[in-house]
């Protein structure tokens, strides 16, 4: 061990301490364990690193997946037939009758089962029918109940077309809706659903709950059936539409 003297310095004594003294020992001792406690430091850290970068990879995988779009619904079809009509009914005094009808019918024959419609307005004498009679009168109903809406829906006061829900139904969905009119009055409007590859098509509708359009218009065409056969009824439904798109736009 070395030895401070009187006649050294008292910084000279200090200095031997410090390069080769006591604390040598001490110095050596930090500097060991420091490099022990390193080494139990550096898998932790390293598993750390490891999972933050796993953490990062799996937020970007989910990132970069495709979002993939909600199913449709029957609602959504009701929804786009009534965006329709509403656009139509606003601008019904500029395109007139024959432009609502031009508007409408694109909108209708994707939004409706026409030829399901056909088959059960026409109901038990379909079986009997060629396939030419069968697509005949799925046109001309096609046509008809374009021509009827484009009819209805002629002018916009105020009033509202509300999807109000939807629930499952035996043959589908059921999808509600209300109508209010211009004065307030709420006329409640029911489509039965049915489900076609990834969209919905309305198959029949149900006013107030209670009344059906496929059973109004079989009774309907019951008497023109007895009376003029399958061709008469064609004729007549074209007939019907072309009268109800006869007229042009109005002028202010």
């Amino acid at each position: 061990m070395a030895t401070c003297t009187h006649a050294a310095p008292a910084r000279h004594c200090e200095n031997q301490s410090l390069a080769g003294g006591p604390n040598r020992h001490l110095g050596t001792a930090h500097r060991v364990a420091g490099r022990h406690l390193m080494g139990q430091m550096t898998p932790r850290k390293t598993s750390l690193r490891k999972a933050v970068a796993f953490a990062a990879g799996l937020g970007l995988s989910i990132l970069s997946c495709p979002l993939h779009a909600a199913p449709p619904k029957g609602g959504d079809t009701v929804q786009g037939l009534y965006d329709a009509l509403l656009s139509t009914m606003k601008n019904g005094r500029i395109l007139g009758q024959s432009g609502r009808f031009t508007q409408l019918e694109p909108v209708i024959r994707r939004s409706f089962d026409i030829a399901s419609m056909a088959r059960l307005s026409v109901g038990p004498s379909w079986t009997g029918l060629t396939e030419a009679q069968r697509q005949e009168m799925t046109e001309s109903y096609g046509r008809y109940i374009s021509a009827i809406y484009a009819d209805r829906f002629d002018s916009y006061s105020g009033q509202k077309l509300e999807v109000t829900g939807e629930q499952s139904a035996p043959s589908g969905v059921m999808v509600k809706s209300q109508i209010i009119k211009a004065n307030g009055e709420p006329v409640k409007v029911d489509y039965l659903m049915r489900q076609n590859g990834d969209s919905w098509l309305i198959s029949d509708i149900y006013l107030d709950s209670a009344i059906s359009e496929v059973a109004t218009r079989r009774s309907e065409f019951a008497a023109i059936l007895k009376k003029d056969g399958i061709d008469g009824l064609i004729a007549a439904l074209n007939r019907k539409a072309d009268i109800l798109t006869a007229t042009t736009a109005k002028a202010f």
